[in-house]
């Protein structure tokens, strides 16, 4: 709308001219000092700097875990670190990857849908050549596996899915399985190819072969757990250590350690020239202790347990008969009392 200027006001401004005070002063602009973020519609991020520092943390656990694997497996010196971890489409994480390449279609359980592991060429080849008993070293020409190439790949993933499950626990209790190897990337569309995915690219180096290993995990098979990938959560969870995830993990570990378990008969002194001189028959004479009294049981150097002498089959064994933190005070003041006799 167009303002009308009074007659007052018309006769200041003839004024003004006339008097020469009607200068404008020169334009300055006024600085702009919002901040303008691009943003690219194509491809939104999904993940926030924190979640990707976090999903980092929890890979660099992985990649030390995957050195000392692969390291005892290949007999070999083996090196992986976390290089980056970026998001992007799919699309893009299928075209920046050779082909043929060695791609494991992995399940999430308990998480919806899968994720790949791709393994560099040169990578895959020199720790095939490592197994079939070469010097490690990878082949000039690239091609497809051969049946008996992928058989030997497919133990070689599966132990670093274990590792991958270590890594994870203290996010989640995942147990990756996997579903199968492909070499073209063009076959191995879990995603829509504008999906969103976190890339985590480790560089791999076995003997002098170096390349890289990539795993890609989409947005919507990590979305459940996506307030988990945060910080706060994650060092509260270590310092905690004993949720119910962390000790399931604990007990499955604890059940494969070897301990010495040693029925303990007695114990005496004698030269190292008679011991020197034994040879099978021979009779050792215990003075302390007495042909009815409990053997003591020795499990990882401390006593836990009495028991008796026996056999099972054709084999020598020991019956438990009491724990040691069962036993009652005189009991332990008579058998002191007896050795202190028999001494």
């Amino acid at each position: 709308m167009t303002e009308v200027l009074s007659q007052d006001e018309i006769d200041q401004l003839l004024t003004a001219i006339n008097a020469g005070g009607g200068e404008t002063e020169e334009y300055k602009p006024v600085a702009d000092t919002r901040k303008v973020k691009i943003y690219d519609f194509k491809r939104p991020d999904k993940f926030s700097k924190e979640q990707i520092r976090t999903v980092q943390i929890m890979h660099e656990t992985f990649a030390r875990l995957t050195t000392t694997a692969l390291s005892a497996s290949l007999r070999a010196l083996v090196h992986v670190h976390v290089a980056s971890v970026d998001q992007l489409t799919y699309e893009e994480f299928i075209r920046s990857i050779p082909t043929p390449t060695t791609l494991a279609i992995i399940n999430m359980d308990p998480l919806k849908g899968n994720a790949i592991l791709e393994i560099d060429p040169g990578i895959t080849f020199s720790i095939i050549d490592r197994l079939f008993g070469g010097k490690g070293e990878g082949v000039k020409t690239q091609h497809e596996l051969t049946d008996i190439e992928q058989s030997v790949m497919e133990g070689i993933i599966v132990r670093i899915l274990g590792n991958m499950r270590e890594a994870w626990a203290q996010v989640i209790d995942l147990r990756p399985r996997l579903g199968q190897i492909d070499t073209n990337p063009q076959f191995a569309q879990i995603v829509p190819p504008t999906e969103m995915v976190v890339l985590v690219t480790l560089e791999t180096k076995v003997g002098d072969v170096e390349g890289m290993m990539n795993f890609c995990i989409p947005y919507l098979t990590i979305e459940p757990i996506i307030g988990k990938l945060s910080a706060q959560f994650w060092y509260s969870n270590v310092r905690q250590g004993a949720n119910t995830e962390n000790l399931n993990i604990l007990k499955e570990k604890l059940v494969k350690v070897d301990v010495n378990v040693v029925a303990e008969i007695g114990t005496i002194q004698i030269p190292v020239r008679d011991v020197l001189s034994l040879q099978a028959g021979d009779v050792i004479r215990l003075y302390n202790v007495k042909v009815d009294d409990p053997f003591a049981v020795t499990i990882g150097g401390k006593q836990k347990f009495f028991c008796r002498p026996g056999v099972v089959g054709r084999k020598m064994a020991v019956q438990i008969t009491k724990k040691m933190a069962d036993m009652e005070q005189d009991d332990f003041e008579e058998l002191i009392s007896e050795g202190e006799e028999l001494l």
